[in-house]
């Protein structure tokens, strides 16, 4: 059976809908996956008009779901009607992954402020499919790999929170199941070694406790439990230098206290091909790395490097969990 994946278009006002066709018109011809594209169909004929894109909509492996008609004036960037019909889409995609008419799903950028400023509590896509699935044990994974094909791939034990909050919120349970998940998707993605560096949160990973103590309040006990558990685990490590060394091979994976600590080094190693992938979630959800661009829409100069290389991990993993 080929596999069969959702792919959401993202803010119908950002390069969303143009760097997902993109990348469809460029992974189609590659295998037999099927496509279910959410998102507003009169906007991706266009683009597909306009970009000389060449996909063929009456293919058997191609099939719409749209929830939402877009006028013309929805368009303008970060409008309100483009951020309910973003959400909307996200909805659709999740029903269909729990439901299981498709096995996963890769989604384009959103706006989450304007998402909020339409009156959609939201704070992201990870935590939108943390709940939609009733689960509560997600982490975020980035990863990619960098012009000379060494990889990073990067757990947050803390993701979308202000960094003031990270010291009081950082617990030894989240550093503990992110170096879990951290370890889990390099079995999944057939790594034949798991090893996972840990960061520590202050700079030199506090100098042993000379500037703050969590390294060994909250970061040391959950890399002892880890390593109870049969974990191959480092650290903690300072975070200037973690980078640096799994870059070149030394930790197959690395565990980041919070989102700008694991996000600036994996961006500048991979910034047009990195991939946001969600652990623990019952279905597969990955991402491109990279928000909606309004400076750069109507311009059809997106890169959709990112976009691919989201669309080729979930297939990647759709083939393993069908094996």
């Amino acid at each position: 059976m080929p596999a069969r994946l959702a792919i959401t278009l993202g803010d119908p006002s950002g390069i969303g809908p143009e760097v997902a066709l993109k990348a469809l018109a460029v992974e189609l011809p590659t295998d037999d996956t099927e496509y279910v594209l959410i998102g507003d169909r009169c906007q991706m004929e266009r683009f597909n008009r306009e970009l000389q894109l060449g996909l063929d909509w009456s293919s058997s492996r191609i099939k719409f779901c749209d929830s939402v008609g877009l006028a013309a004036d929805d368009l303008k960037s970060g409008s309100t009607q483009a951020a309910r019909a973003a959400v909307a889409w996200l909805e659709k995609s999740a029903e269909l992954c729990l439901n299981g008419a498709v096995q996963g799903v890769v989604t384009a950028p959103v706006n989450k402020e304007a998402i909020n400023r339409a009156g959609i509590p939201f704070i992201g896509q990870t935590e939108f499919y943390t709940e939609r699935a009733g689960v509560n044990r997600t982490v975020m994974m980035l990863l990619g790999p960098d012009e000379r094909a060494r990889w990073l791939r990067v757990a947050l034990a803390t993701v979308h929170i202000a960094l003031r909050e990270v010291p009081v919120k950082l617990t030894p349970e989240k550093v503990l199941l992110a170096i879990e998940r951290a370890a889990e998707a390099c079995e999944l993605l057939g790594l034949l070694r798991r090893r996972v560096a840990v960061c520590g949160l202050n700079p030199h990973a506090g100098e042993g406790g000379e500037f703050g103590d969590e390294e060994s309040r909250i970061i040391d006990p959950a890399i002892h439990q880890a390593r109870s558990d049969g974990l191959d685990v480092v650290g903690p490590l300072s975070g200037d230098t973690v980078f640096h060394h799994a870059l070149h091979g030394s930790y197959d994976a690395v565990v980041a206290m919070y989102h700008d600590q694991g996000l600036a080094p994996l961006k500048l190693a991979a910034f047009d091909n990195g991939v946001n992938w969600t652990l623990g979630l019952p279905f597969i959800r990955t991402s491109p790395d990279h928000g909606t661009a309004y400076d750069l829409v109507g311009k059809g100069i997106a890169n959709p490097s990112s976009m691919i290389a989201a669309i080729r991990l979930a297939k990647q993993l759709a083939g393993l969990n069908a094996k």
